[in-house]
């Protein structure tokens, strides 16, 4: 800035001192101005425009960010709705199952000889566990499903690392 206030104040006075001379053309003078003034005004042009560009370039870059980051808040959505929903149906069919054990099992010993006691208590305890890994084995499957889909949509994302809880997936109860 100093360097361009130095350059004016030498012009000012070759003005003036071609003004008392009488020497120098009106056309002269206005030809030392444009040669003086033109790089001047081109080098503060063009630092304006470089710190425009690269603040529109962060602004751009930070939008970007945040856009991938709200696409893995998406993601993240949908894979816990399908992880709740998976785990209410696990837990449903695991309620029932109990229902049913407890119920067989008051009609089991309601049997008034053991062997119909112990077949009936074989034949409730048998459907308990088969209902019960068929749910282990549903949630699982469901539990799986969503994670993968997960992955896939955070993947679509293109998010920058250390966005996505996909390391956590090992977090999720086994089922049993």
């Amino acid at each position: 800035m100093f360097y361009v206030i130095l350059l004016k104040s030498q012009i000012i006075n070759l003005v003036n001192n071609f003004m008392f001379r009488k020497t120098a053309t009106f056309s002269s003078v206005l030809l030392l101005l444009s040669l003086v003034v033109a790089p001047v005004s081109a080098q503060t042009t063009a630092g304006t425009t470089a710190s425009v560009s690269a603040s529109a370039k962060a602004a751009a870059k930070a939008a970007d960010v945040a856009a991938k980051i709200a696409c893995v808040a998406s993601a993240v959505g949908v894979r816990e709705a399908a992880i709740s929903a998976a785990y209410a149906k696990h837990s449903e069919a695991v309620s029932a199952a109990y229902t049913t054990r407890a119920n067989e099992l008051w009609g089991a010993y309601s049997n008034t000889t053991a062997a119909k006691v112990q077949v009936g208590v074989k034949v409730s305890w048998a459907g308990f566990n088969k209902t019960v890994k068929s749910a282990a084995n549903t949630w699982k499957t469901s539990r799986n499903a969503a994670w993968s889909a997960f992955r896939s949509a955070v993947k679509a994302c293109k998010a920058p690392g250390g966005v996505s809880d996909s390391s956590n997936s090992g977090s999720e109860p086994s089922g049993q």
